[in-house]
């Protein structure tokens, strides 16, 4: 007599890994395992179980735990948009202003933020009016040298290593605090003007 055991099937496991975009969404919007299993109607373990893609969802509990995520379903199978920009490499670009030589770091695709480099030279500055950029944030690393920003208010002196970020509307102007010296620096803008 032959005796056939029956062994378990594994689970059929997704064959586009999409746990790690689901647990990265899930810590952007800063909530717990059990806090989606809650919201989505499912158990902590098959949501745990999920971002390991060690589970299959149907098509209901992946929507529902999409919705609670905050993601498109599309989201979980969208490769993602990677641009190398080498030195020496990036689009010049003319944001105007005096004696600057300007480079886009990201691509020109981009709508979510904007990454520009300025080499400027001695004397160089953003002219004398305040002017104001049609984004939300602005930001400005000091690479190299010494820059000062003009806002409404204040004027503020960075060096290497400093940071400002501002409200990507307020009137501001900037220039090369040496007379001598060059000043690099990267202005990230987001969204992109």
């Amino acid at each position: 007599m032959t005796v056939t055991r029956r062994t378990a099937r594994p689970a059929r496991v997704s064959l586009v890994p999409i746990g790690p975009r689901l647990r990265a969404a899930r810590s952007a919007a800063g909530l717990t395992l059990e806090a989606v299993a809650a919201a989505a109607g499912l158990t902590k373990s098959f949501v745990s179980r999920l971002e390991r893609d060690q589970v299959s969802p149907s098509v209901a509990s992946l929507v529902a735990v999409c919705d609670v995520v905050g993601l498109r379903v599309g989201e979980l199978f969208e490769q993602p948009s990677t641009a190398v920009v080498r030195h020496g490499e990036g689009s010049p670009i003319n944001f105007g202003g005096s004696r600057v030589e300007e480079t886009l770091l990201s691509p020109g695709t981009q709508r979510d933020l904007q990454v520009i480099r300025s080499h400027i030279l001695p004397g160089g500055h953003g002219g004398a009016d305040l002017y104001a950029l049609a984004c939300q944030v602005e930001f400005v690393f000091v690479v190299l040298g010494r820059l000062v920003v003009t806002l409404t208010d204040s004027t503020v002196a960075l060096g290497p290593g400093d940071a400002l970020t501002f409200p990507g509307r307020e009137p501001h102007t900037w220039r090369n605090a040496s007379g001598t010296e060059p000043c690099d620096v990267l202005w990230v803008l987001a969204p992109a003007p």
